[in-house]
């Protein structure tokens, strides 16, 4: 029986490849280890759509360098107007993997995310109908709870009750 296990070229499931210098510096690094990664799309401005999605794909493959293979798996970026046809067309497309949810202010680039998540109840209903996964920033921002226990707020507060409501 083999003893030993090699992973060649493996997944990384949250890479933050940035834009412009940043996303030019990174990505041959980035691909010289992994065959593909799931692309965090908290840029500035978020990307949102899946035509945002789409562009940036294309960035990022426009910064692969000649003879090296990776996959750029997409997520858009959840805010109070995402619109769920688009979601949903960007997924059966096959171009969108997940979507991630920032709490508004919680990190870096997050001004954009979620403070009311009963505006983005249609959005989860959509993704979770045609198996959409979710890419989540678990944590709170409320000034009140101390920063080791903001993760374990959202769990309370935010994570569990979504669940509940979208399984």
């Amino acid at each position: 029986m083999t003893q030993t296990l090699t992973l060649r070229r493996p997944d990384d499931m949250h890479l933050h490849l940035r834009d412009g210098a940043m996303l030019a510096a990174v990505l041959p690094e980035t691909a010289r280890h992994f065959a593909r990664a799931i692309i965090m799309p908290n840029l500035v401005p978020p990307v949102v759509t899946g035509a945002e999605a789409a562009a940036y794909r294309d960035r990022i493959l426009a910064c692969l360098p000649e003879g090296m293979a990776f996959e750029p798996l997409m997520t858009l970026y959840l805010t109070e107007a995402t619109d769920p046809a688009d979601v949903a067309a960007a997924h059966a497309s096959g171009l969108v993997k997940a979507v991630k949810l920032y709490p508004a202010g919680a990190t870096t680039n997050s001004a954009s995310g979620v403070r009311d998540f009963d505006k983005v109840r249609a959005v989860l209903e959509t993704m979770a109908e045609i198996g959409l996964p979710l890419c989540v920033h678990g944590e709170v921002t409320d000034p009140a709870i101390d920063i080791f226990d903001r993760e374990a707020v959202f769990i309370d507060r935010v994570l569990d009750p979504v669940r509940r409501a979208t399984p």
